[in-house]
C-alpha cells in the first residue's frame, strides 16, 4: 500500500482516518484537498484489505445464529423475503456476544448453506436458525440445532436469531447512504460493514491498519 504510492505515508494515513470515521470518498477528498479519484482508489484498495482479513479469520464454535438476507433490486408484487427478485442473497453467521460472518450466495439451498456451515463452524457447536427448510440437515451433520418459528413468535429464552438479524438491520442502514452500489461493488462495502461491525467496541482506526498492512 505505502511501497509504490505517490502519496506520503502521513497522507494515507490520514485518508485510512477519514475511512475509519466513515466519511464519504467526496467528504474524505474535499477535507484533505485531493482528488476524488485518489481517494476511490485508497478507499477500494483498503476494502480490498479489509475483505482479506475477514476471510482469513477462525471458524466460529459455542453458540451461533445462521440467517440469510436480500439486498438490493427493488420488490415485485408477489415475490417477498426469499423469494425476492434482482437482489442479491447473503449468508450470515453471528456468534453470540462476539463476531459475523457473510458471504454472498448463489442460492439457499441446503447444500450452499451447509458447505458454508461446516466450513465456519466447528462441529458440535449451537446452532440457532428461523424455521426455513433449507436448514433441516444441521442436527445430522453434527451440530446442536434450535430453531425459532417466526410465524407464530421471535424468542424463546435463548432460542432466537436477534443477533443476526440486529446485523442485517445496521448493514442495510450503514449502506443506503451510497443511495445505491454497483453489483460488482457490493461484496467489498458488505465486508466492510461486517468489519465494523465486528470492531464497534475497539479503535477502529488501529483495527484497520492493523487489518490492512498484515496481507
Amino acid at each position: 500500500m505505502f511501497k509504490y504510492s505517490k502519496l506520503s505515508k502521513y497522507k494515507i494515513k490520514k485518508i485510512l482516518y477519514c475511512f475509519s470515521m466513515d466519511l464519504t470518498a467526496l467528504q474524505t477528498a474535499e477535507f484533505l484537498k485531493l482528488n476524488r479519484n485518489t481517494i476511490n482508489r485508497y478507499y477500494k484498495l483498503f476494502r480490498e484489505g479489509l475483505l482479506r482479513y475477514c476471510e482469513s479469520q477462525k471458524p466460529f464454535s459455542g453458540e451461533v445464529e445462521l440467517d440469510e438476507s436480500y439486498f438490493g433490486g427493488k420488490h415485485h408484487k408477489g415475490k417477498r423475503g426469499r423469494g425476492s427478485e434482482n437482489k442479491i442473497p447473503v449468508f450470515g453467521i453471528l456468534k453470540r456476544e462476539d463476531k459475523v460472518y457473510t458471504q454472498i450466495i448463489p442460492n439457499s439451498t441446503s447444500e450452499t448453506l451447509l458447505s458454508i456451515v461446516k466450513e465456519k463452524i466447528q462441529l458440535d457447536s449451537i446452532v440457532y436458525t428461523d424455521s426455513f427448510r433449507a436448514y433441516n440437515h444441521l442436527s445430522i451433520n453434527g451440530y446442536k440445532h434450535y430453531r425459532i418459528n417466526h410465524s407464530k413468535e421471535f424468542a424463546r429464552g435463548k432460542n432466537h436469531i436477534n443477533g443476526i438479524e440486529n446485523f442485517w438491520s445496521y448493514c442495510k442502514m450503514r449502506l443506503a447512504k451510497f443511495h445505491g452500489l454497483k453489483r460488482e461493488e457490493f461484496l467489498l462495502h458488505l465486508k466492510e460493514s461486517e468489519f465494523r461491525f465486528n470492531n464497534r467496541n475497539s479503535d477502529l482506526y488501529k483495527m484497520m491498519f492493523q487489518a490492512i498492512t498484515k496481507f
